[in-house]
């Protein structure tokens, strides 16, 4: 069971932005790895700590990460197409902009010890973004579906070096193949790839025909995406390993499916629960009845209470969508709705008629009651 974000930063669930603040600043600089060099634990600690705060700092992402839960978010404080590459580098990101400017560790805090990663190691690969959108019933009843993206991956030609097949590199002389270039700002000293080798420290000699030395080539791949029930509009599903190939080594990205699920036209969704409106005979609603309501399994049977007035809200327990926490459904709220009779018979309309003559105001205590508080503007006119 993957820990909840509110756990990991250590505040209470109410947590005003300045607590998160404070919680966040303790636990990044305590995790950080150049405080920690080769410490994988404290690596992950870090990332943790990063995408918890992305997500609980975000007022609309943390209001869907408390309806939905963390199944929403499992991993991906960081989703959206290819804007945070990697776990790491994006919770470095995160780290950076908390503490202004793209700053590095050994800039803000005098440094951690050890090598750092330079431009010139693995890279990995960007995140993707796909927008799905479903049927109604598959959110009711989970999915499988077929989906193909775009994406990059090495070059089959050059194997993802970026050289023509029998040709080699040679060292970047602008940067003496560390990949990377230190540009003064203000206070902080910020890092930054080097332009001339694009980071990777080397310079091709002879660049690949079929990517033109870009060691990647764009192609498209399909895979069978689940999904489970109970699924809303914006919910996030995070596929771990489809996103771009990295570079030089580099793991994989992560694939983020964004899901919007088609309007119904019988049903109203709010989170679990579900509303729907359903047209109940005269005689039901004067005398009580039972009626046929639909749910998302199958017809149920209601019971209308004697005097139920049009627009009454009726619940039936356990009949919503499946909760993506688990533990049930929610709840399916009737909406009464009067039907009027219509194209009566002579017979039909006397019968009416002695039934109005005979009923009083005892009978109706909804307008006696507005017409008690509209008697101000229910006076002739002058």
């Amino acid at each position: 069971m993957a820990q909840d974000y509110y756990q990991i930063l250590g505040v209470e669930q109410n947590a005003s932005a300045d607590e998160l603040k404070k919680a966040y600043r303790k636990l990044a600089i305590k995790y950080h790895p150049d405080k920690n060099p080769g410490n994988k634990a404290a690596e992950e600690k870090f990332k943790e700590v990063s995408m918890a705060y992305e997500v609980l700092s975000d007022p609309g992402k943390r209001r869907q990460y408390d309806q939905l839960g963390h199944d929403a978010y499992t991993s991906n404080a960081h989703a959206g197409g290819g804007a945070g590459g990697a776990d790491f580098r994006h919770a470095q990101d995160i780290f950076s902009q908390f503490f202004g400017g793209g700053a590095t560790f050994e800039d803000l805090f005098g440094g951690g010890g050890g090598s750092r990663r330079g431009y010139n190691g693995p890279m990995d690969g960007n995140d993707l973004r796909y927008d799905l959108t479903i049927e109604f019933e598959d959110a009711v009843y989970g999915a499988d579906r077929k989906i193909t993206i775009p994406r990059l991956e090495d070059c089959p030609t050059c194997n993802g070096s970026g050289s023509e097949p029998g040709s080699g590199k040679k060292r970047c002389t602008r940067c003496g193949g560390t990949g990377q270039q230190t540009i003064s700002q203000g206070f902080f000293s910020v890092r930054q790839p080097c332009p001339a080798c694009g980071g990777s420290g080397e310079i091709i000699e002879k660049p690949c025909h079929t990517c033109r030395g870009q060691g990647r080539v764009r192609v498209e791949k399909s895979f069978q995406l689940h999904i489970q029930p109970g699924v809303d509009t914006g919910s996030q599903l995070r596929v771990p390993g489809k996103g771009e190939n990295g570079t030089r080594g580099g793991a994989p990205g992560d694939l983020y499916v964004f899901i919007t699920v088609k309007p119904n036209p019988v049903f109203e969704r709010s989170g679990a629960d579900l509303l729907c409106e359903v047209p109940v005979p005269f005689p039901a609603c004067v005398l009580g009845g039972v009626v046929d309501v639909p749910t998302i399994t199958g017809k149920a049977r209601m019971r209308i209470p004697a005097g139920t007035q049009s627009g009454a809200i009726l619940r039936l327990k356990g009949k919503g969508m499946p909760s993506l926490r688990g533990g049930g459904r929610g709840d399916l709220h009737v909406r009464v709705a009067v039907e009027t009779p219509v194209a009566l018979t002579s017979e039909q309309e006397e019968m009416f008629r002695k039934l109005d003559g005979s009923l009083s105001d005892r009978n109706h205590p909804r307008r006696r009651a507005y017409a008690e508080q509209a008697k101000n503007f229910l006076r002739e006119e002058k």
